[in-house]
C-alpha cells in the first residue's frame, strides 16, 4: 500500500475540518492529489450540480482556491492531467468530472454541462464565458484560480460561506494580496525544505564531440527499462528535430510545444497518456518512469520541474542528463543548490533503482 507524501499527509486531515489552507511545497511533491483527495471526499455524487471547480492557469507555480474546493495549476495539459486524476481518484465514487480548455468547442462544452458534472476542470477564461452564458451553475462549488481579475468576477458566482486552499511553490505579491482578501487566518504549511529527489536516481551522459542527437543510437535507449519517458529540450525546433530522430531510430515518439493548436496538443496528451506511445518530446506532461534531459536545464528549478515528472507519489524514478563541456558550472551549481549527487551513468543500469 503507497504511503502518502508529506504534503498529502500533513493538508488533507485539515482540508477535510473546512479550514483554509495556506501550503508551500515543491514540484512532484504530489500537491494534486493532496487537493483532490478532501476535494472528492466532499462531493455528493448524488447531487446534480457542479460542487468542485479546479481552475488551470499559466502561473509560475500551482495555486488552489476552494469555494468548497478548487485548484489551479499551469498549462492546459495539467488541466487534463489534473482532470485525470480526479477521474482515477473519482471513478469508485461515481462522481462526474469534465474538462474544458481554451480553443476547444465551446458548444460541445455547453451539451456537456446539461448532464450531470460534479467536477469541473478549465482555464480561467473558458470557465468565465460558461458561467457568464448560465449553464455553468457555481452556488454549490469550488473554484482554482490564478489571481487575475478574472478570479474575482468567478467568486462572485461562489457561495458566501467557502473554504479556501492555496497549494504553490512559490507565492508573488499578487497572491498574498489576494490572500490578505480572501484568507485572513488560514492553516499555514510550509514543506519547501522536503527534498523532492527521494526516490529518484539521477545520471549524466558526458557528451564531448559531435552533435548530440547522435547519443541517442539503438544502443541508448536499450540501457533503460522504459515505460514511458519525457525527452526535454530547450526550443521548439529541438523538440521537432529530435522526435523525428527517434522515429527515425524506430522507436515511437510523439511530441508537444507551445505553437502547436490545443486541440492537437490535448489529442498527443490523451494518447500519451493511454500508452499509444511510450517516448515524448516535450517541456512539460505528466509523470513517468524515465526523465531525459536532451538538453541540461540552466536552473535548479527548472531540474527540480522537470525530475519530478519521474519518482512522483513514493514511485522510483531515474532522471537522464546529456551534459556538455558548457553545462558544466550548471550542473556543479545545480548540484549544490539542490543538495543532489549526478553520477556518470554506468554500463548497465540495475532496474530495481527505478521501476516497482
Amino acid at each position: 500500500m503507497q504511503q502518502p507524501s508529506p504534503i498529502q499527509e500533513e493538508s488533507i486531515p485539515i482540508a477535510l475540518t473546512d479550514s483554509d489552507i495556506l501550503a508551500r511545497a515543491k514540484n512532484g511533491t504530489g500537491k494534486t492529489a493532496a487537493f483532490c483527495i478532501p476535494a472528492l471526499e466532499k462531493i455528493d455524487q448524488d447531487k446534480n450540480a457542479i460542487q468542485g471547480l479546479f481552475y488551470t492557469h499559466n502561473a509560475p507555480g500551482r495555486y488552489s482556491l476552494k469555494a468548497k474546493c478548487c485548484y489551479s495549476c499551469s498549462h492546459e495539459e495539467l488541466a487534463l492531467q489534473t482532470s485525470q486524476v480526479c477521474k482515477e481518484l473519482g471513478k469508485h465514487l461515481k462522481i462526474q468530472v469534465m474538462v474544458t480548455t481554451g480553443g476547444t468547442s465551446l458548444k460541445d462544452d455547453i451539451v456537456r454541462l446539461y448532464q450531470p458534472v460534479h467536477v469541473l476542470v478549465g482555464t480561467p477564461g473558458r470557465i468565465l464565458d460558461l458561467t457568464k452564458k448560465g449553464v455553468c451553475i457555481l452556488k454549490d462549488s469550488s473554484l482554482s484560480p490564478e489571481f487575475q481579475p478574472s478570479i474575482e468576477q468567478l467568486i462572485r458566482y461562489l457561495p458566501a460561506s467557502r473554504q479556501i486552499l492555496m497549494f504553490s511553490a512559490t507565492f508573488p505579491v499578487t497572491v498574498k494580496e489576494f490572500k490578505d482578501k480572501y484568507l485572513p487566518k488560514p492553516y499555514v504549511i510550509d514543506l519547501m525544505d522536503e527534498l523532492t529527489l527521494k526516490g529518484i536516481t539521477q545520471f549524466m551522459l558526458l557528451w564531448k564531440k559531435g552533435k548530440k542527437s547522435t547519443a541517442l543510437t539503438p544502443s541508448f535507449p536499450r540501457q533503460l527499462q522504459i515505460n514511458q519517458s519525457i525527452i526535454f529540450c530547450n526550443s521548439v525546433n529541438r523538440v521537432e528535430l529530435l522526435a523525428k530522430k527517434i522515429t527515425e531510430l524506430g522507436y515511437s515518439c510523439f511530441y508537444i510545444h507551445a505553437k502547436m493548436l490545443q486541440d492537437h496538443r490535448n489529442r498527443v496528451f490523451h494518447d500519451f497518456r493511454n500508452g499509444a506511445c511510450r517516448n515524448v518530446v516535450c517541456t512539460d506532461i505528466q509523470a513517468v518512469n524515465v526523465v531525459i534531459n536532451f538538453d541540461f536545464p540552466k536552473s535548479s528549478e527548472t531540474y527540480l520541474h522537470r525530475v519530478g515528472r519521474s519518482g512522483r507519489f513514493g514511485h522510483l524514478g531515474l532522471a537522464v542528463n546529456l551534459i556538455t563541456y558548457e553545462d558544466r558550472f550548471n550542473l556543479y551549481r545545480i548540484e549544490q543548490e539542490l543538495g543532489t549527487e549526478i553520477k556518470p551513468i554506468p554500463p548497465q543500469i540495475d532496474q530495481a533503482i527505478y521501476c516497482q
